[in-house]
Order: structure tokens, then sequence, then C-alpha cells
């Protein structure tokens, strides 16, 4: 373990015990299915922290931001995760960083919405766009993987391309998990045509049209787009 990243983490944990609320922990932890302990901290607190560390940690090495951030995911406590995501982050672009191992290692440990919906879009796309040679091999192995949670950021890394998402690619996704049974992979398959529909609702309108999609994933897609 790294002494470096560990002394970041022990100053996170400090900002966060003062702003802790074992009142309103009991509600959070139930939000999140009773998966994870919390500190109770109110979201505009959690943030001010967050945003506070965010200027020194930028400066910190890739391969101890990484280490910061699996540290962080070893922590009983679910705040720990979402602040080691969110400075982790800052290096979605870094060419030095070993970004994909390491949000593989955060998909696939502690997976719940709350952190796989952040770090897909966020962390992974940020990284695949601006290598896109990178994708197919990542995907590629992601999908084949059977992995719930890596398959669901498959089809959601993209979120946030715009009109730079590989259509091609996402039904390429959503063909392969149509039939799947679970309901974090049929949400995904509705949200992420639904964000793409912003960009090109005819596109999105033939290809559900045209694809046996189950009653959630094709509501979710439609569910902006007029005379659906």
């Amino acid at each position: 373990m790294n002494n470096q990243a560990q002394q970041l983490v022990s100053e996170l944990e400090a900002l966060f015990q003062t702003k802790a609320n074992p009142s309103k922990a009991p509600a959070m932890e139930a939000y999140l299915r009773n998966q994870f302990r919390s500190f109770g901290i109110n979201s505009p607190d959690r943030c001010e922290i967050i945003r506070s560390l965010r200027p020194a940690f930028k400066k910190q090495p890739p391969a101890i931001a990484a280490q910061f951030a699996l540290i962080c995911w070893e922590h009983p406590m679910r705040e720990m995760q979402y602040a080691g995501m969110d400075l982790y982050s800052a290096f979605a672009e870094n060419p030095d960083a070993n970004i994909i191992a390491t949000c593989e290692t955060l998909i696939t440990h502690k997976s719940w919405w709350d952190t796989v919906d952040y770090i897909a879009p966020n962390i992974v796309g940020n990284w695949l766009k601006k290598y896109p040679a990178d994708i197919r091999p990542v995907t590629d192995r992601w999908m084949d993987s059977g992995h719930l949670w890596l398959q669901r950021s498959c089809l959601l890394f993209q979120l946030k391309h715009k009109d730079k998402l590989d259509f091609e690619l996402l039904r390429s996704f959503i063909t392969r998990l149509n039939t799947h049974p679970d309901f974090f992979i049929r949400k995904a398959i509705g949200w992420s045509l639904r964000s793409y529909a912003r960009q090109n609702p005819e596109g999105v309108k033939q290809f559900v049209a045209s694809t046996a999609l189950s009653n959630l994933s094709r509501r979710e897609a439609l569910k902006h787009l007029a005379d659906n």
C-alpha cells in the first residue's frame, strides 16, 4: 500500500468525519438497499469537501491517484467511494494513467448503479473519447465478460459523447443484450437511446421501431420523443 495515497485517504476521511451525521445514515443506507454503510453526509457538504481537495489531488502522479481510488474502495463508508471516483476522474484523459484497469476494478467491486453510472461516462467515457483505438479492445472484453456492470458500462460510456457517439457500436451492444433479463441492463439500453435521441431522434425512432426491445427499454428510449 502506498503511504502517500493512504495519507490522502486519511485526510479525506478526517474531513468527512467533521460532517458525519449518524441520524441521517440509516435513510441513506436504505436508499442503497443497505448494501453499504454511510457517514450520513449531505450531498452539498460532501461535494464541498471533494471540491476543496481537487486542486491538490490533480498534482498527484497518476499511480498515486489510482492507488487512492482503490484504497477508497476498500473503505466501508460509501461516501469514500464517491470521493475516490470523483477525484480520480481528474485523470480521465491523462495518457500516463492506467485508467481502464483501475476503472475495471472499481466497476466490478462494490458494484451498484450509484458508482458505475458515474465511472462509465465520466472516467471511462472521457478516456475512450480521447483514445478511440482502445474502444473496441475494451468493450469487446467487457461485453464478453458476462459481468452485468461491465456490460452496463459499455451501454453508458458514450452518454456524454453527443454527436460523436458511435451509434453503430451502441446498436451492436443493444442487439447483443436485448434479451438480457436484468433491470439494470434494460434500463441502460433505454437510457442510452434516450440520451442519443437528442442528437439523432429519427435514428433512434427507427432503431426502436425495428428492434424487439423490452417494454422498459422502449419506454425509456422514447420518453422525450413526440409521437412515439
